[in-house]
């Protein structure tokens, strides 16, 4: 006998994994290559990464119907970042890695439009003596949703307000600073931040799967 009132009183909810690519999921590991991160980690913001990592995060934005950037969070104050136009590893058109370099808060609404409208978006951005260009051509931070899953089960939203800088190490090695203002709403109060990091980008031979 079908228990139909069961159903119509209990419906299961599908909750939506974490996605994986590369091999790169939720409470997966991955190493670094220590030859590549020894020669240019010098002439880098980033110093100290950690040749193994652990993934204890994944978050999603969705930039279009097809274009995704899928983040790795690591217990190593980085991620690893992926942009994709489609679901397989054929359709992945850029890996970066990153590294948190500095958050701090935003405590007021003033401060908060301050930084959304003057701040984020500069000709250029000054980091450790070192001037990085900004990548993209728009007059104002670009906007996303970042869907978030923890290892506990757990999902969150944050809004960002982004732009991307650039200088040229050498060797046709770029180091990227990603500047993002950040809004979570957290019972019913907005959380907001600015966080800067500085990234690399990786091939396929820079990185290995080891869990």
């Amino acid at each position: 006998m079908f228990n139909w009132f069961k159903k119509k009183t209990t419906p299961e909810v599908s909750v939506p994994k974490s996605p994986e690519i590369l091999g790169l999921r939720l409470g997966g590991a991955f190493e670094l290559d220590d030859l590549k991160l020894r020669l240019i980690e010098p002439d880098l913001v980033i110093e100290g990464a950690s040749r193994t990592q652990l993934i204890k995060a994944v978050g999603v934005v969705q930039l279009d119907e097809q274009t995704r950037l899928i983040r790795y969070y690591t217990d190593d104050e980085g991620f690893i970042q992926v942009l994709t136009q489609g679901e397989t590893e054929a359709d992945v058109s850029e890996v970066k890695l990153y590294y948190f370099y500095d958050t701090k808060p935003i405590d007021t609404e003033s401060e908060w439009k301050h930084l959304l409208h003057n701040q984020i978006v500069q000709p250029t951005w000054e980091l450790e003596g070192h001037t990085f260009d900004k990548v993209w051509d728009n007059s104002k931070p670009v906007a996303m949703t970042e869907k978030t899953w923890l290892e506990n089960g757990s999902i969150s939203e944050t809004d960002q307000f982004v732009m991307i800088y650039e200088r040229e190490v050498g060797n046709d090695i770029f180091e990227s600073v990603l500047v993002s203002g950040e809004e979570k709403i957290i019972h019913n109060r907005a959380e907001r931040c600015l966080a800067t990091s500085t990234g690399i980008n990786l091939s396929p031979t820079d990185f290995k799967l080891i869990g």
